[in-house]
């Protein structure tokens, strides 16, 4: 089976949803977790912390430069993700559905490369 990356996009915001707001959907996101876990689809997921914590390595030469921050700034962030395995892609966009539903979110369904990189 190939593996497929569920990105997670969530709009940039200072603070965080309210808990009553948060609740019902991470209930939902856990249903929908357990449904992939029992069906043989779960791989791994995780959360992400907000953009404000990530720090961007660049390599150019022989030096190495870092910076504070999101690589790209924007309206949404990669909030969180997950792998999944699948037989095909439209396997992979109803796992996709099935999360968009829950978290309410853009869900981008992308398969992982076979073997090595490049």
């Amino acid at each position: 089976m190939r593996q497929y990356l569920l990105s997670i996009y969530q709009p940039d915001s200072d603070t965080p949803p309210p808990p009553e707001f948060l609740e019902p959907i991470m209930r939902e996101v856990e249903a929908v977790r357990a449904e992939m876990k029992s069906a043989g689809a779960w791989v791994f997921s995780a959360g992400l912390h907000a953009p404000s914590t990530a720090t961007v390595v660049r390599g150019k030469g022989d030096e190495t430069l870092t910076t504070d921050g999101p690589y790209i700034e924007g309206k949404e962030h990669l909030g969180g993700f997950t792998i999944i395995q699948a037989p095909d892609l439209d396997a992979a966009l109803e796992w996709g559905r099935k999360l968009a539903g829950a978290t309410t979110l853009p869900i981008e369904v992308r398969p992982l490369r076979d073997g090595s990189c490049g």
